[in-house]
């Protein structure tokens, strides 16, 4: 409430100082308030087990039909190959459908696969600037969210993976694992202490939402993503 009164020939206004305070409380001063009166309120845990509750629950699925599930859920694009005969049809269909002839591939394990069945492919950086797919090896693939880990212990580096409008992935079934930490593991037991100086995970095609809230593909990297699985378990 406000009241009035004059005194000589002066005039005072007398002002409800609380409400005032609740006006000139800012958001941060609101919140550390509802923190303190939140904190004197105890109650019992709703979920006493949260922290020993795994994170995930088991998979009852094959790694491979998981990877598949989940990779292509986040716009990746998954192809299974029989074979290496079979993975260089698809190579080869997939060239023709996409009318691509640029292909870049700069790695010893891809150059020997691909080259002996005389895949056209280049192998050095001339004219990389006009490069419409790059194809690079991976250290593994996460099954349990459809993403791909590399390092740049190969020939590849990080280029071939981040220029090319499509990157190509050419990954062995036996290089499937579950979770990060196996594929950890594996580059660990890999290389010993000559641990990679860049080793990351790819989740899907680049992508960002920074404008307009609208989600684009291939604003940062590679716009297609392609993961060829040669199978190679039996």
């Amino acid at each position: 409430m406000y009241c009035s009164f004059a005194y000589g020939t002066s005039f005072f206004i007398a002002v409800n100082t609380s409400q005032m305070n609740i006006k000139n409380t800012t958001a941060k001063e609101k919140m550390l308030k509802k923190i303190r009166q939140a904190l004197l309120q105890k109650r019992e845990n709703p979920h006493p087990d949260f922290e020993d509750s795994p994170l995930y629950k088991d998979e009852e699925e094959s790694l491979d039909v998981t990877f598949a599930r989940e990779f292509t859920a986040i716009s990746g694009k998954f192809v299974y190959c029989d074979g290496e005969i079979n993975l260089i049809e698809n190579l080869i269909a997939f060239a023709e459908q996409q009318n691509v002839t640029r292909i870049y591939g700069w790695e010893d394990s891809v150059k020997q696969l691909l080259g002996q069945y005389g895949f056209p492919l280049m192998t050095d950086d001339q004219n990389f600037q006009q490069a419409q797919v790059g194809i690079t090896a991976c250290e593994a693939l996460i099954a349990r969210n459809g993403s791909i880990m590399i390092s740049n212990a190969n020939a590849g580096g990080r280029r071939l993976s981040i220029y090319p409008p499509v990157h190509i992935v050419i990954a062995k079934a036996s290089q499937l694992v579950m979770d990060v930490k196996h594929a950890l593991n594996g580059i660990k037991q890999k290389y010993g202490d000559h641990l990679p100086t860049m080793i990351t995970t790819i989740t899907g095609p680049s992508r960002t939402a920074d404008i307009e809230k609208m989600l684009v593909l291939g604003a940062h990297g590679p716009k297609e993503l392609y993961v060829f699985m040669l199978e190679d378990r039996f």
